[in-house]
């Protein structure tokens, strides 16, 4: 399996010409019966041998985390950060295989952050000693800051990857770090926002979705690197935002009448109206267990309690497949609805690679 930017790269490297990649696309797109950027295609195996190679390196990983600990804990995460960074300079930069290169990645920035915890741990004496000594009784500030530093640290170790490697979910992972700096401090020197964490969080979601859009807008018809990173920060904002948005609505608080239940299945009609703008189906995927959970207590209040989740799956189900069959013709009436200035920023619609382009 090869992604448009393994197609891109045999162009540049000379290997097919610009002509053969465009009827491939072509080709690809017409036995599809949808245009390959509807496709929302990353790459994540190339063979078997991806599953292979990432077990092996994941008993690597666990075998030098565990003797590093066994040694002093903060180098188990020390061992496993350089232990993936090592790996990854043959498995990622010069093989570039897709599902190791993931799993090292998280491995690399595991380490540092577990790493770092470790030493806080191993160190919760004096850490409570300072705190003793200079909160005065207030110490979520220090504890904020402690959490920005190792979620900072964890961020700019996410980039020295991607400026290595570039590795498409680097981003991502760097971007969560970042919102995990700005978490800390606000609610360690802001001790009301723990009462409105779910709208840090519905705050931070939409800002990572921004972020995500960015990359998309750069790369309209998803042809290069750039559109897997756009990829995994929609999979990072999706839940950001349909999480916190139901956990403000209360939706697992208590039972979900007629009135919730609506609400719940408009607001998963809009993430629909979203998704098929944008051509990204995360935020679908993110709040399904939320629609899930309403149209079967709706069910459960209608009397069919134990065929409650047999409706429900069948009804959501169906509905799935149907979008997912008639993505291309829905999402073109939606961008259609949206006039031409949002249309020239969105993936385009309706649009397929020609042979002679």
């Amino acid at each position: 399996m090869y992604s448009e930017s393994d197609i891109d790269g045999a162009v540049t490297a000379g290997a097919i010409s610009p002509q053969a990649a465009a009827a491939l696309r072509n080709h690809i797109a017409v036995g599809r019966s949808a245009p390959a950027v509807d496709e929302e295609s990353f790459r994540l195996l190339t063979g078997f041998n991806d599953i292979f190679v990432s077990i092996a390196a994941l008993a690597v990983l666990l075998g030098v985390g565990w003797l590093g600990q066994s040694v002093a804990h903060p180098l188990g995460g020390v061992a496993v950060a350089a232990a993936s960074w090592g790996l990854a300079e043959y498995f990622t930069r010069t093989r570039r295989m897709a599902l190791p290169s993931i799993l090292l990645l998280i491995g690399f920035i595991g380490g540092v952050a577990g790493a770092l915890v470790s030493v806080v741990v191993a160190n919760s004496d004096a850490v409570e000693a300072f705190i003793r000594d200079h909160a005065a009784g207030h110490p979520e500030p220090i504890i904020g800051v402690i959490g920005a530093v190792i979620a900072a640290i964890t961020a700019a170790a996410a980039w020295l990857h991607w400026r290595r490697f570039m590795v498409p979910i680097t981003v991502a992972a760097g971007a969560v770090a970042v919102v995990g700096v700005v978490m800390a401090l606000v609610v360690g020197f802001i001790p009301a926002a723990k009462d409105a964490v779910f709208w840090l969080v519905l705050v931070a979601g939409i800002a990572m979705f921004a972020f995500a859009m960015r990359w998309d807008m750069s790369d309209r018809e998803r042809r290069t690197r750039r559109s897997d990173v756009a990829f995994w920060l929609h999979l990072a904002a999706a839940p950001m935002i349909a999480h916190a948005l139901f956990n403000i609505l209360g939706v697992f608080e208590g039972p979900i009448g007629m009135g919730m239940a609506a609400i719940v299945i408009a607001l998963y009609l809009v993430f629909g109206f979203i998704a098929l703008a944008v051509d990204r189906r995360a935020l679908l995927v993110s709040s399904l267990v939320y629609v899930l959970y309403a149209l079967s207590s709706l069910f459960e209040t209608a009397g069919a309690v134990e065929l409650a989740w047999a409706f429900t799956a069948l009804i959501i189900g169906s509905a799935l497949l149907t979008l997912s069959a008639f993505w291309h013709p829905m999402r073109k009436l939606v961008v259609g609805t949206l006039g031409t200035i949002a249309a020239d920023r969105l993936p385009p619609v309706g649009t397929m690679v020609l042979a002679s382009a």
